[in-house]
């Protein structure tokens, strides 16, 4: 792992990493990551946030079936889509090859991290702004001891499955579940649309710089 690595490295280098080797990760380096996440802020600092940390191998296979009949569901849309932007043609078709490993191997990541809120933390668009930051500093925390992530949300097409499976109380919901390993590529600088297309001066429009 690399300590050493700044914050702007690691936001550059923080890439979607789906292919993970299922050797175990030590507690200490989970705590570490989920530490870093309850640092993140909140609506009101109210910290509705919970994190399910998924080890049992046979929970984690019954997710993966929910996660694999929803890829199934949205199998054509991912494969018509034009490549994301920033992203040539062949780069798409290595993310969805990657997509498809993450799906068939979703329950041999050594731990998967689900990410909830609890209680009365909102509604609507606004919902995720106390539970995102956090997700955000896993990804971080995981770049930043050498370990591959990726922010998944596939498993919400069958929600309530999920939720009980994982015997989540009526008033929690979960956002996005992590699978966390050691990854089997390599950290990379991630590839975005120039910011000059996703930024305006003012106004919706205006040119920035």
């Amino acid at each position: 792992m690399d300590r050493k690595i700044s914050l702007f490295d690691a936001i550059r280098t923080t890439r979607a990493m789906r292919r993970l080797k299922p050797d175990p990760i030590p507690d200490v380096l989970i705590r570490e990551i989920l530490e870093a996440a309850t640092c993140a802020p909140s609506g009101g600092d109210a910290q509705h946030w919970r994190f399910i940390v998924v080890k049992d191998p046979q929970i984690k296979k019954q997710i993966q079936i929910r996660y694999k009949r929803a890829f199934e569901d949205l199998k054509e849309r991912f494969h018509a889509a034009p490549p994301p932007p920033g992203k040539t043609e062949a780069q798409k078709q290595r993310m969805l090859a990657a997509r498809d490993h993450l799906t068939e191997h979703f329950h041999e990541a050594p731990v998967l991290i689900v990410c909830c809120l609890y209680g009365d933390s909102g509604s609507g668009v606004g919902a995720g702004a106390s539970i995102y930051p956090a997700v955000q500093n896993i990804l971080l925390a995981a770049r930043a001891l050498g370990l591959g992530a990726t922010l998944t949300t596939r498993h919400l097409l069958y929600e309530k499955e999920v939720d009980e499976i994982l015997g989540l109380p009526e008033k929690a919901h979960t956002f996005t579940i992590i699978p966390i390993g050691y990854p089997l590529g390599h950290f990379g600088p991630v590839s975005r649309a120039p910011l000059e297309q996703v930024t305006f001066l003012d106004r919706w429009g205006g040119k920035y710089l």
